[in-house]
């Protein structure tokens, strides 16, 4: 009896791994993909994909709270406790950047499906590691202590943003939003 309940959890984890990654590869190429076809692309039913997930929202909430989970690993990995804070900023933004750039369409699709402040709130871990970053900078006095530090947050959360909008609409090219991420955040960061 034990075996085939640890059988239908392992079956069932393999299958929601496999819905995840197929919505995810179907948002970014599709953005209006259909649960039908993100069910196909998983090689799974449309019965087994909503006994999982329920709505298209909550598939696409649940990618989006894998990807940002996996963008938060990358930022730790960044270690942006680590040095002086301008330097661990310059890192933070490139790291960040190279995250976004993967998944430009999905959070653009998040943005518009589900709204800012919901997508904002789902950034929260990975905003607490700017934050922290932030006060660190101010604290060694290469930051403005001249705004409030939610500020100084939501302008580096806005302009990472901005930057795959604009990406997205062949604005600005994506190898070069880093390095122009880096050359406006860290004027608008510094000291006063």
């Amino acid at each position: 009896m034990a075996t085939t309940e640890t059988r239908r959890r392992a079956d069932a984890e393999r299958n929601i791994a496999a819905i995840l990654d197929a919505a995810l590869v179907c948002f970014t190429e599709e953005p209006q993909a259909s649960m039908a076809a993100i069910a196909r692309a998983a090689g799974v039913g449309r019965v087994t994909l909503y006994a999982h997930f329920p709505s298209r929202e909550v598939l696409l909430e649940a990618v989006l709270d894998r990807t940002i989970a996996q963008a938060g690993e990358v930022i730790r990995a960044a270690a942006p406790s680590e040095g002086p804070a301008t330097t661990a900023l310059r890192r933070l933004l490139r790291s960040s950047w190279h995250v976004l750039d993967q998944h430009r369409q999905l959070f653009d699709l998040a943005q518009r499906e589900l709204g800012s402040p919901n997508l904002r709130e789902r950034h929260r871990q990975v905003v607490d590691h700017v934050e922290d970053l932030l006060v660190r900078g101010q604290q060694e006095g290469v930051f403005r202590t001249d705004l409030p530090i939610t500020w100084l947050v939501t302008t580096v959360y806005s302009l990472l943003h901005a930057a795959a909008e604009d990406v997205n609409a062949g604005q600005l090219r994506a190898d070069e939003a880093a390095e122009v991420l880096e050359a406006t955040l860290l004027q608008a960061l510094e000291s006063r």
